[in-house]
């Protein structure tokens, strides 16, 4: 049995991320059991998703990652979206390079990966060149985050902001209420729903869900962070009943 040890740089006051990201790696023990994972944090301290929270905020992620560097940690993943896509389109490529160097002088050899750059290589993954979001930001955050992600070259063609700003209602929402804010996306021009542009608001019961009943693949920034995980580490990127992007079907 192999035992992979998986750290989480998140905001102080997210709650989420320790929750959905083990649900959905534990669910492969009975598929997969020859696997095992532990979950290892450390915090940046944010309470309101304001730009000047975030970016103060992200300087704590270079702490973050030499503190986990010290468990040997075998990958890291820096998981606040927003706060990397607030800071001008392509910012996770330099996050991620500067976490890595912080990782390398610590002599750790973990790879590092964002949420943000999860998100953008999930849908690149699946080919999709068009998505519809939902996300709980006030609309500036959310603009910005369209804006990163058009940086891509991927179009929203539709979205939906809840405007919650306080992170921890954001991580108290109820994830099956996504399934009716879902259905008021337009989704015609789109290729896929993310269905949580935003890895503190819940969405993980709601995912399979929301892609049988409305027909087209749904991700999330969380399943996108899971599924880089799975290839950094070389494993099977599959996880049940998580949506398109964690099905197995890729590229089949």
């Amino acid at each position: 049995m192999k035992n992979y040890r998986v750290g989480l740089i998140v905001p102080s006051s997210n709650t989420t991320m320790e929750t959905e990201i083990p649900a959905m790696l534990q669910s492969r023990y009975e598929p997969y059991p020859e696997e095992r994972f532990t979950f290892h944090s450390a915090r940046m301290r944010m309470m309101h998703v304001t730009p000047e929270e975030l970016k103060k905020m992200d300087v704590d992620s270079d702490r973050c990652a030499l503190e986990l560097s010290d468990a040997r940690c075998d990958v890291l993943a820096y998981a606040c979206l927003v706060a990397i896509m607030c800071q001008g389109p392509g910012y996770h490529v330099l996050s991620e390079e500067r976490l890595s160097k912080v990782v390398k002088d610590n002599q750790a050899q973990a790879p590092i990966l964002s949420s943000a750059g999860a998100l953008i290589e999930g849908i690149n993954t699946l080919g999709f060149k068009k998505v519809a979001i939902i996300t709980p930001y006030m609309k500036p955050l959310t603009n910005q985050v369209i804006a990163y992600i058009e940086s891509a070259g991927i179009k929203v063609t539709d979205s939906i902001s809840l405007e919650v700003s306080d992170n921890l209602a954001v991580g108290r929402l109820d994830p099956m209420n996504l399934i009716e804010h879902a259905d008021r996306l337009d989704i015609s021009q789109a290729d896929a729903i993310v269905l949580s542009a935003c890895v503190q608001m819940p969405s993980l019961p709601a995912i399979q869900k929301v892609e049988d009943r409305l027909g087209k693949p749904v991700l999330s920034a969380a399943t996108s962070t899971v599924f880089r995980i799975l290839t950094q580490l070389g494993l099977d990127p599959v996880v049940p009943d998580a949506g398109y992007l964690l099905s197995g079907k890729i590229n089949k």
